[in-house]
C-alpha cells in the first residue's frame, strides 16, 4: 500500500510513521512554513529546511565567535572571584563572599529560565518540542549578550566589565524578559528571527533598566516593570506587527537581588502569600468563566503565577501579609483580551500583573518608570517586529 499522506512540510519515512521525535535541524521549523517540519537525516528535506540547515548554524557560529571576542576584550572576574586578589591578601573573607549568599537564589532563577519557561509552553501540542528547544537556544544566547549589555551600564570599571554571581542573576533576569516575549510569538517566528529579536530586546532592556533603576531610582526588586511588563508588551508588539516560572521558585526569583536581611526576607514572604492567594482566585475564576464549569488547566498554569509577578515591584516594601494576599487575589482575577496573537497568554501572566505590581509600589518615580518601560517595550517591539517581517 502507498504511504499515508502527511501534512505539507512533514517528511513521511514509511507507512503510518512520521519522524516526530528526532531533534534534528528541521525538527523545530516554525509554522511560518505552514506546518512543523519533522525529518530524519535520510529523508528528503524541503528547500526551507535546507535553508534552515545552512542559515541557523552560520548565525549561531558567528554570534558565538563575536561573543567570545567581546568577552575576551571586555570582561573579567570581579573582586570576589579574581584569584589575584586572594593571592595578594586583598579580598573579603570566605564567609563574606557574595557567592555563598547569592548562589542558592541563582540556582532557583536559573531553573526557571531553562526549564520553567520552556515547559510552561509545552501545552501547545504541535510546538511542544519547539517551546523547549527554542527556549534553550534563546536563553543560551541572551544571557551572554545580557552580561555585556548590563555590564556596560552597571559593571564597567577601568574599561572592563566585572562579573560575579550577581551578574549571572541579572543576566538571567534579562533573559526572562526575552523568554516572556518568546511566549507571545511562539509558533510564528523562525529560530533566526528569535535570535534577532533577543539581540535587540536585551539591548533595550539594559537601557530601560539603567534609566529606571539608576537614573530614576525606581524600586523594582522582582522586576514587575523591567522584566514582566517590558517583556510582555515588547513581545505583543512584535507579534502585532508580524500579524497585521514555576510556582515554587518565584519567591527566589523576586528576592534574588534584593538587599540582604529583612528586605530579602520580606520579599520572599510577600511573594509566598501573593502566590497562594492568586492560585485560589485563579481556580475560582477559571470555574466561573468556563461554559461548563470545568477548570481550564492552561489558564491555571499561567494565571496562578501572576501573583508572583504582581508582587515583584513592591515585594521588599512593607506590604504586610494581608496586603500581599490582596495583590495576589487581584492578579488572579484580572483577565484582559486583545485582538493580537498571544500564543502563551503573556499579557495575562506578565503584562497586566506587571502593571498592577507597579501600581502597588505607588509613587511618582514608579509611575514615570512604568511609563518609560511601556514606551520602550511598545516602541521597541514595533520597530523590531517591522525588521522581522
Amino acid at each position: 500500500q502507498p504511504p499515508v499522506s502527511a501534512p505539507r512540510g512533514v517528511c513521511v519515512r514509511e507507512r503510518d510513521r512520521v519522524c516526530a521525535t528526532s531533534f534534528c535541524a528541521g525538527s523545530l521549523i516554525p509554522p511560518v512554513l505552514s506546518q512543523p517540519l519533522f525529518c530524519s537525516g535520510k529523508d528528503k528535506m524541503t528547500d526551507a529546511a535546507t535553508n534552515m540547515r545552512l542559515k541557523l548554524p552560520i548565525i549561531c557560529f558567528i554570534l558565538q565567535i563575536i561573543l567570545i571576542i567581546l568577552f575576551a576584550t571586555l570582561v573579567q572576574y570581579d573582586h570576589d572571584t579574581d584569584a589575584a586578589a586572594w593571592h595578594n591578601g586583598n579580598h573579603t573573607s570566605e564567609s563574606e563572599n557574595d557567592f555563598y549568599y547569592r548562589y542558592p537564589s541563582f540556582q532557583d532563577v536559573h531553573v526557571m529560565i531553562f526549564i520553567g519557561f520552556g515547559f510552561l509552553m509545552t501545552f501547545l501540542q504541535r510546538y511542544g518540542f519547539s517551546s523547549v528547544g527554542f527556549n534553550f537556544l534563546i536563553a543560551s544566547f541572551a544571557l551572554q549578550w545580557a552580561t555585556l549589555m548590563q555590564g556596560f551600564f552597571h559593571g564597567m570599571h577601568g574599561g572592563k566589565i566585572h562579573i560575579g554571581v550577581e551578574s549571572m542573576i541579572n543576566a538571567d533576569f534579562c533573559t526572562g524578559a526575552v523568554l516572556i516575549s518568546f511566549g507571545a510569538v511562539l509558533g510564528k517566528t523562525s529560530p533566526i528571527q528569535l535570535l534577532v529579536m533577543a539581540m535587540f530586546e536585551v539591548t533595550l532592556f539594559a537601557v530601560n533598566e539603567f534609566i529606571l533603576l539608576s537614573t530614576l531610582g525606581a524600586k523594582d526588586a522582582g522586576g514587575s516593570m523591567t522584566i514582566h511588563t517590558f517583556g510582555a508588551y515588547f513581545g505583543l508588539m512584535v507579534t502585532r506587527v508580524l500579524y497585521h516560572l514555576p510556582w515554587m521558585y518565584w519567591p527566589s526569583f523576586n528576592s534574588a537581588v534584593t538587599a540582604h536581611g529583612d528586605d530579602q526576607h520580606r520579599t520572599a514572604m510577600n511573594t509566598y502569600y501573593s502566590l497562594a492567594a492568586c492560585t485560589m482566585a485563579t481556580y475560582g475564576m477559571s470555574a466561573l468563566t468556563a461554559h461548563d464549569g470545568k477548570l481550564d488547566m492552561v489558564h491555571i498554569q499561567n494565571a496562578a503565577l501572576a501573583g508572583g509577578v504582581a508582587a515583584g515591584t513592591a515585594g521588599e516594601m512593607m506590604l504586610t501579609p494581608y496586603g500581599s494576599m490582596i495583590v495576589g487575589f487581584l492578579a488572579g482575577i484580572i483577565s484582559e483580551k486583545l485582538k493580537i496573537q498571544d500564543t502563551c497568554g503573556v499579557h495575562n501572566l506578565h503584562g497586566m500583573p506587571g502593571v498592577l505590581g507597579a501600581i502597588v509600589g505607588a509613587g511618582i518615580r514608579q509611575a514615570i518608570s512604568l511609563a518609560v518601560t511601556l514606551g520602550f517595550a511598545l516602541l521597541g517591539g514595533l520597530i523590531v517586529g517591522g525588521c522581522l517581517i
